[in-house]
């Protein structure tokens, strides 16, 4: 891609009212525009950093054989009065009519539509298990929105949901999606820890969060480093405790950002919804279910909090929107514009990522600012000076380095 023709544009200040450094970063770099209070708008880049979690998403639930589906996000009033959420649910849903006065809600959690989407499946215990996700939007109708796309009225969700003939089979399942959560959060940068938690309104069954240690959290949990248990403080029933239940040491009390919530829901939306099964001895029996949610918007922010500098955003090498950041510096010299494009046209031709910075109405300097504040892992300068070296400048955005390589070892260094 070249700069040039990226639609995006970088802001030297950020707003005043803008807190979180994942909002001033990602608003700052040409990231995503707020439309109005907690809605956000995904520019290319940001988009594109979207897409790559989304993909690591998808990859990590096709491996638990999971299947994805892609449920309406306006629901009937019916769904929602099945199991009293109509009235009850917090936050409160956004309701609206249509032109035959026919009420509606926006999706903010899917409970309701995929078990009564199950219902038309499922018949005895040979249907069973099964599991299916969506990546899609979710609407809700928070008193306050802060941090950016840390919380918002409308963000995209995975959400996984799990059908079982038994509490046995769900709780096999139930670890088996842990540890996927743990592949996804690594492969993103991030460092979560599971973390024991409050069922809120979905259930009352046992439940974890997955947390990142930061001080911008609006969570607190207590936490043990020995042996990583933790849990919310909203899960106690009280603050006082002080040592970890399953070795001792003393837990310390921490700031953290939730990136990802799984649930047993037990039977609650099936019974409530008329979602049996005949099991081997031609008895009907309750569907065991599963929940497992993550905030697409919500974890690329959290990444951003934790993989930065004072310059700008260092992105983890599998969401970076461009794998290189190709610099040109302007010269007389109709050598180095040569040279930079046989370069962009090169790495176009393997296939990878590059955003080439191509404009030659930007000082050296503006372009360098820009490279450090959008945060691409590897930046690469073709100047007069790498000319006279027949080399390429190579700087790692998470390193202080800065080497020269010859043309030919480019692919070696990506």
């Amino acid at each position: 891609m070249r700069q040039s023709e990226l639609f995006y544009k970088t802001l030297k200040e950020t707003p005043k009212e803008v807190e979180a450094v994942s909002h001033k970063l990602l608003t700052r770099a040409g990231f995503i525009f707020q439309v109005a209070s907690g809605i956000y708008n995904f520019l290319p880049l940001g988009y594109k950093v979207h897409k790559k979690i989304e993909k690591i998403i998808r990859e990590e639930m096709d491996a638990v054989n999971a299947q994805e589906v892609f449920l309406s996000a306006l629901l009937p009033k019916e769904f929602w009065q099945k199991t009293g959420r109509w009235e009850d649910m917090d936050p409160p849903l956004f309701k609206l009519k249509d032109r035959h006065k026919k009420e509606f809600a926006l999706g903010s959690t899917h409970e309701e539509a995929i078990t009564l989407l199950a219902k038309s499946k499922i018949e005895s215990y040979q249907d069973l298990p099964f599991y299916l996700y969506q990546i899609q939007n979710k609407f809700r109708n928070e008193m306050r929105f802060t941090g950016g796309l840390l919380r918002t009225k409308e963000f995209v969700m995975k959400d996984l949901y799990s059908f079982h003939s038994d509490k046995k089979d769900l709780d096999r399942f139930f670890e088996k999606v842990a540890m996927a959560y743990k592949k996804i959060f690594k492969r993103c940068g991030l460092k979560a820890i599971k973390s024991e938690a409050s069922g809120g309104v979905f259930t009352k069954e046992k439940n974890y969060e997955f947390q990142v240690l930061t001080e911008v959290g609006e969570d607190k949990i207590l936490f043990c480093p020995h042996c990583q248990w933790a849990v919310n403080l909203e899960a106690l029933n009280t603050n006082s405790q002080d040592r970890c239940l399953n070795c001792n040491n003393k837990l310390i009390k921490r700031n953290c950002i939730e990136v990802g919530h799984i649930f047993k829901l037990g039977t609650k939306y099936s019974e409530a919804l008329g979602l049996y099964f005949k099991d081997k001895k031609g008895n009907q029996k309750p569907v065991e279910m599963g929940c497992y949610g993550i905030g697409l918007g919500r974890l690329m922010a959290t990444v951003v909090e934790i993989n930065h500098d004072k310059k700008g955003i260092i992105w983890p090498r599998e969401l970076s929107p461009f794998q290189i950041h190709l610099i040109e510096i302007k010269s007389q010299s109709p050598k180095v514009k040569k040279m930079a494009e046989k370069v962009y046209n090169n790495l176009q031709k393997e296939k990878i990522e590059v955003l080439y910075d191509d404009r030659d109405d930007v000082s050296a300097g503006e372009k360098l600012i820009e490279a450090d504040l959008i945060g691409i892992p590897l930046r690469v300068i073709i100047s007069d000076k790498t000319l006279k070296n027949n080399s390429l400048e190579v700087k790692k955005r998470n390193e202080e380095k800065v080497c020269l390589i010859k043309f030919s070892h480019i692919f070696q260094v990506i």
